[in-house]
């Protein structure tokens, strides 16, 4: 999809909102919080909660297709979250797994391509088998790039960029001179992506979680006490808001955009 497409989307955004379309942002990460808590508060059992906001992940996404935000990417399933019990993780990889297959062809249709932010290891197979189809099937889309965090620690990422470009410096085909920050980004799980422009937690929670750490060095935060499976557009429009009111300096005196 061409830059104007995008442009287009948010140029009609704005308008409604009543902002610039500079003001909108490209990227969007979202730390999914609340599932469990959501559940409890209606007496039902937390699977019931991952349920819902399973619904809650294909509305957004949908609402950020149609918005023109370029970038999405959900903190879905952190390598701490093994520690929760082993039939709740199990339900979740299950239910991770169907929602994959089930949304290729509104991913198909919104021209939205899916790709993995974490590692690998420990994922079940089914999970794998579901994932990895899920991506090639996109693999031809260029629209809004849908990026899943799971199985994923920010921690944990920065420590695989930093061996893979420690293993490049013993074979010597990179130089610790040629060493920065752009060398650091093209060995993350995002390279060459834009960062994060406006991060949004949900559930009130003040804290990252180890997400991102190394992309949101500049991010704009908005922290919501609504739990994830209520989480909807106008909600996140309220975000967007928020974000558009922000002066953005980058360490500078003058905004980043103009307003």
């Amino acid at each position: 999809m061409s830059e104007t497409q995008f442009e287009k989307k948010r140029q009609i955004t704005a308008r409604r909102l009543g902002i610039s379309p500079n003001a909108i942002p490209r990227h969007i990460a979202i730390i999914l919080d609340g599932n469990g808590r959501w559940a409890l508060q209606r007496g039902l059992p937390r699977i019931s909660g991952h349920e819902q906001g399973g619904k809650a992940v294909q509305i957004i996404a949908q609402h950020c297709v149609d918005i023109g935000i370029e970038y999405l990417t959900l903190y879905s399933f952190s390598m701490q979250n093994w520690k929760r019990p082993e039939e709740e993780v199990n339900f979740l990889m299950h239910l991770i797994a169907a929602y994959l297959e089930g949304i290729r062809p509104n991913l198909m249709r919104d021209n939205v391509r899916l790709l993995h932010l974490g590692r690998r290891e420990r994922l079940p197979q089914m999970l794998l088998d579901a994932l990895d189809e899920t991506m090639e099937i996109t693999g031809v889309n260029d629209g809004m790039i849908l990026g899943l965090a799971l199985n994923y620690g920010a921690r944990e990422e920065i420590t695989d960029a930093v061996r893979a470009i420690a293993e490049k410096c013993c074979k010597g085909t990179l130089s610790p001179e040629q060493i920065d920050e752009s060398c650091v980004s093209n060995h993350l799980n995002t390279a060459g992506w834009k960062d994060p422009d406006l991060v949004v937690r949900t559930s009130g929670e003040m804290r990252l979680s180890n997400f991102l750490l190394w992309q949101i060095s500049y991010a704009e935060f908005y922290v919501t006490d609504t739990l994830w499976p209520d989480f909807s557009p106008e909600e996140l429009e309220k975000a967007i808001v928020a974000y558009a009111g922000r002066d953005r300096r980058f360490g500078n005196i003058k905004a980043a955009r103009p307003q």
